[in-house]
C-alpha cells in the first residue's frame, strides 16, 4: 500500500526570539514627530492630553533608511489588516478645528432615537 505524498508544511516565520524584560512599561504615545539626514531617521514619540499646553516628548527612535522604510511597509501591512478587520480607521476632518481639537473634544452625545410611528 502506498503512502500518500507529504503535504507541504506553513511557512515559518522569519525573525528571531525577541525577548522583552518584564520591566518594560508600555509608553502611550498620540503625537510622533519625524526628522531625517542623510543617514537617519528620528523618531520622537509624544503625548499631547486636553488641558496640557505641550506635548511630552516620551521616546526618541532613531533608524537607518532601510529600517524606516520597512517599519513603513510593517505599518501599512498592518492597518490594513486592522481595517480589514475592524473597519476603516477616519482621519479627522481638519476643516475647522486643528487635529487637536478634532481628537481631543467631549464625545458627542448620542443622537435621540427616531419617535415610533404614531398609530393612524
Amino acid at each position: 500500500m502506498a503512502l500518500p505524498p507529504p503535504q507541504p508544511q506553513p511557512p515559518q516565520a522569519a525573525g528571531f526570539p525577541i525577548e522583552m524584560s518584564p520591566d518594560l512599561a508600555p509608553i502611550y504615545a498620540n503625537l510622533v514627530r519625524i526628522a531625517h539626514s542623510t543617514t537617519d531617521f528620528v523618531l520622537d514619540f509624544a503625548r499631547f492630553l486636553p488641558g496640557e499646553t505641550k506635548a511630552s516628548v516620551l521616546a526618541r527612535i532613531v533608524l537607518s533608511p532601510l529600517a524606516a522604510k520597512l517599519l513603513l511597509r510593517a505599518l501599512t501591512e498592518n492597518v490594513a489588516r486592522y481595517e480589514h478587520t475592524f473597519g476603516v480607521i477616519a482621519i479627522p476632518m481638519m476643516d475647522t478645528a486643528s487635529l487637536t481639537d478634532n481628537l481631543f473634544r467631549p464625545p458627542h452625545p448620542p443622537q435621540e432615537p427616531p419617535a415610533p410611528d404614531s398609530p393612524s
